[in-house]
């Protein structure tokens, strides 16, 4: 049997509304400007300053399978490369990071924030590619916490991840740094000459707190051995928290 609606949660006609959103008012763009964290920097990709790294490090991955679910790339040259950022990743939205290790100081990855619709509170991650230097160190996953944090600091509502129904370890992310699963959107997309149907994946603002939690629990220097292995995962860290 289907309860019936609280009053509040109808109009003056019967019909049943969203809930009221008090006091909101639409958040500012986000800025192109650095982001420091304890293992990552973020910076506003630069092809000048980052073009050459990045592109060594991409070569190490010389099959190029990271690049099958993105809708560039492989690059099989620097100046391909260079050129690509300079056409596209120099915009307010898509607004693209390169990720920064400290401990090399070298750009070993990108992501963007992209589809920023501050009149929505929204505002999606997006272009995530993580090179073989990312691999098996928290750089990854703290470079996902500050782009996370910084948008719901400047009070987005919603953040979102999407990815190619098909691409398993996209997904798998999106569940590990706290994401939840919405759905398919059928034939969405055409890209390198095949089909796309997009997995959504979201998390607002009301769960961020928790997401937050456990992200600060996991990243903690404790959390990691003498040989930088996690003592507790962040999967477990967010179904204690979140689900």
């Amino acid at each position: 049997m289907t309860r019936p609606l609280p009053e509040y949660l109808k109009n003056s006609f019967g019909q049943p509304v969203g809930l009221p959103v008090p006091g909101w008012s639409p958040p500012p763009f986000p800025a192109r400007e650095v982001i420091e964290g304890r293992y990552c920097r973020l910076e506003p990709l630069d092809p000048e300053r980052h073009a050459a790294d990045l592109h060594a490090a991409n070569s190490l991955d010389a099959e190029g399978r990271n690049w099958t679910y993105l809708p560039v790339g492989p690059f099989q040259s620097l100046e391909s490369y260079r050129e690509w950022m300079t056409a596209y990743c120099l915009g307010k939205d898509p607004m693209f990071f390169a990720i920064i290790d400290r401990g090399s100081g070298k750009p070993v990855g990108v992501a963007s924030y992209m589809r920023i619709t501050p009149a929505a509170g929204t505002i999606e991650v997006g272009h995530v590619h993580f090179s073989e230097k990312m691999k098996r160190s928290p750089i990854a996953t703290e470079a996902m916490y500050l782009m996370m944090k910084k948008a719901f600091d400047l009070e987005y509502r919603r953040y979102e991840w999407k990815c190619d129904s098909l691409n398993a370890p996209s997904r798998a992310a999106a569940a590990r740094f706290g994401f939840r699963y919405e759905g398919i959107f059928r034939q969405a997309l055409v890209y390198k000459g095949r089909n796309r149907d997009t997995a959504w994946f979201s998390i607002v603002d009301g769960e961020w707190p928790a997401v937050r939690k456990a992200f600060k629990t996991w990243l903690e220097p404790g959390n990691f051995d003498e040989q930088g292995k996690q003592r507790v995962r962040l999967a477990e860290l967010m179904q204690g928290s979140v689900r």
